[in-house]
């Protein structure tokens, strides 16, 4: 691993991972290839360990012809694939964007990988997925396991069931040597503000409403962006070609739950807010169509084959997010005032 290609590297987990990778390991070539849509910013790819080691090129992971140059190029070896749609709602609204992305898109890297490192040993294809291809379990239902059955139920859950199914083909038909990762909810910093604890944080903040989909019991399991990255990364140096491995936060706190613990740290660092207490902002709205109830990962392959362990408790994590995100006002505001991200607020939520 001497040359990693990081699609959807300027987006929220992809620019920590490249961030993690740069200062985790002195002997690699960094290249993020972003097409810089709406969640994906150069502002947070800024102040990388060792720069010099970094490069970024434009581009679309459709794009055939751009994808063979980029590997080509940069003589990649690794591939660690992030680029994707990924916000449930969205793939509501508009599902053809997550198939043309998530599909087509890893389709023609794997395409293109295949056709560059053909014959080549020391490659690697890590493709980064989700607890939600698994679909929703009961309340009393045991964790999922690498080898359970998928059952998607949304439009976002399909196409990335879809991309894993392809990533194994692959493997299977080609011998191409891959990885793959599902893991639980991500936060952190950099996390675009439509996804849950962003979004809390942001709103609460600015006395906004605190829109809580239905009852709030959904219960996900809250896994911290740096403990991601560090699995991924003990993935690609210790994990075995072929093998899927699961990444979770080992937490099942509900929705509410968490929006109550944001609530509480905002208290405590704007305690003369005039909105204050934060938790009387919370807001119960129409829930999203065919909302899955829980998701709940195990992860005890991940620990014991490779040695992988948290470093971030739900309370800890949660409160150096809120810590980032009271000090990162200019890149929250370049969000905030976009019309993009105007639109989709009052798209997604105004008529609930």
């Amino acid at each position: 691993m001497q040359h990693v290609l990081v699609t959807g590297g300027a987006g929220f987990i992809g620019s920590n991972f490249v961030r993690h990778l740069l200062g985790a390991r002195e002997d690699v070539q960094v290249v993020t290839y972003d097409l810089l849509t709406y969640a994906g910013s150069l502002e947070n790819l800024r102040d990388l360990p060792r720069p010099e080691r970094h490069r970024f090129v434009k581009g679309d992971v459709c794009d055939r012809a751009a994808v063979d140059a980029v590997l080509a190029d940069h003589a990649i070896d690794t591939i660690v694939h992030f680029a994707a749609e990924s916000h449930v709602d969205r793939s509501i609204a508009a599902p053809g964007e997550f198939i043309r992305t998530n599909v087509t898109g890893t389709f023609t890297l794997l395409e293109a990988a295949r056709a560059a490192w053909r014959g080549r040993d020391g490659v690697r294809f890590h493709h980064v997925s989700t607890d939600e291809v698994y679909g929703s379990l009961a309340p009393d239902d045991p964790p999922v396991v690498e080898s359970a059955a998928y059952a998607p139920r949304s439009p976002y859950a399909a196409s990335k069931a879809a991309s894993d199914h392809l990533v194994r083909a692959y493997a299977t038909t080609y011998g191409l040597e891959v990885t793959i990762s599902n893991c639980s909810n991500n936060y952190g910093p950099y996390q675009f503000p439509e996804k849950l604890v962003p979004l809390m944080i942001v709103n609460g903040a600015l006395g906004k409403p605190l829109p809580v989909y239905g009852d709030g019991k959904q219960v996900r399991d809250w896994l911290h962006v740096e403990d991601h990255c560090a699995a991924i990364l003990a993935i690609l140096e210790r994990g075995r070609p072929g093998e899927t491995y699961h990444v979770g936060g080992g937490n099942q706190p509900t929705n509410l739950e968490v929006v109550e613990a944001i609530c509480q740290l905002l208290d405590v660092r704007y305690p003369d807010a005039p909105h204050a207490p934060h938790r009387s902002l919370v807001t119960h709205v129409t829930d999203r169509p065919g909302h899955d109830r829980r998701y709940d990962l195990d992860c005890t392959k991940l620990e014991r084959e490779l040695g992988w362990h948290r470093r971030h408790g739900l309370a800890d994590g949660l409160a150096a997010t809120v810590a980032w995100y009271a000090q990162s006002g200019a890149w929250l505001a370049a969000i905030r005032d976009s019309d993009d991200y105007r639109r989709w607020i009052a798209l997604n939520y105004g008529a609930r």
